[in-house]
């Protein structure tokens, strides 16, 4: 991604260094060059001093995967402590603009900056329109070009963060490989998720994967539609499964406080912890990033536990 002169403006591009020999040898590593969109996680949700902690380790996971990423947080309902989505759009054109003019000043040859000021990448697992919409009005508020990305799932790495969620909670193996059991384990799967059928529909998708990891039967349920998870149960127990565990198939910020406990009572079954941190998250939101400015860099790997 570079050329004889430099890098091309805004894309990552591989840094130079001594090359192993043989064909397994590692690939190169990738960097942000200078003036590359910065990506902007939206957080939905009530900010608290748990959500900021958890949306900076998934930043600092992203940066720590493309180092030099410009990578900020805005919330949906930010405040003066944690700053809102459209005030940290609004920041970064006004920085870029700043770098611009400074250059200039100096006597520099650069060109006016053009293309999006940033990437915004949802902290959303599946398509939540209510909050999506939210999240485009925001942008379009700020009136700052900006491109905006899908969520982060369905993929394969959501079914790898739910597997270990539930292996941390004692619901379900570690290992199957190794044989690892647990007197807890559970024979049935809800997938709760929020934002109607869609993503509904988008978590039954991550959930055959988690199906397939666990080899026990996985159904999605909608946890903001009241009946929606003790449904699902009675409909598992119906089909032989006895001892159930619902999953939420949501990071933490976009869920109600008390609503996962809740439905978990009503449907009587232990619940696992939401998805938080888990390196997954701030690769997925990489590779969201990435794939907005055209670039293919090596697909996030996860950890095999099956």
């Amino acid at each position: 991604m570079s050329s004889p002169t430099g890098p091309a403006s805004g894309l990552p591009v591989r840094m130079p260094r001594p090359r192993q020999p043989g064909r397994h040898r590692r690939p190169e590593p990738l960097a942000a060059p200078e003036g590359a969109p910065a990506l902007v996680l939206a957080v939905p949700g009530t900010p608290s001093a748990a959500t900021r902690s958890l949306a900076e380790e998934v930043v600092s996971i992203a940066r720590s995967e493309l180092p030099g990423l410009d990578a900020r947080i805005g919330y949906l309902d930010g405040d003066d402590e944690f700053p809102t989505l459209q005030s940290v759009l609004t920041r970064a054109a006004e920085e870029r603009t700043a770098r611009f003019e400074q250059a200039r000043a100096a006597g520099a040859d650069v060109a006016q900056p053009d293309g999006p000021v940033a990437v915004v990448v949802p902290l959303l697992a599946g398509p939540d329109n209510a909050l999506l919409r939210r999240v485009r009005q925001a942008v379009m508020e700020s009136r700052v070009a900006a491109d905006l990305t899908d969520v982060l799932g369905p993929h394969p790495l959501l079914a790898e963060a739910l597997h270990v969620r539930l292996s941390e909670a004692g619901l379900a193996r570690a290992d199957r490989a190794r044989l690892f059991t647990v007197a807890t384990a559970a024979d049935g799967i809800i997938l709760a998720a929020v934002g109607g059928e869609e993503a509904v529909q988008a978590a039954g998708i991550t959930g055959m994967l988690l199906a397939a990891r666990l080899a026990v039967p996985v159904m999605a349920a909608a946890l903001d539609v009241e009946g929606a998870i003790a449904a699902t149960a009675e409909q598992l127990r119906g089909s032989g499964s006895q001892q159930l565990a619902l999953a939420p198939y949501l990071i933490g910020p976009e869920l109600d406080a008390g609503l996962l406990d809740a439905a978990a009572k009503e449907a009587g079954c232990a619940a696992a912890e939401a998805l938080g941190p888990y390196p997954a998250i701030g690769k997925l939101a990489l590779a969201k990033y990435t794939t907005a400015l055209g670039i293919a860099p090596q697909q996030p790997q996860g950890t095999p536990t099956h």
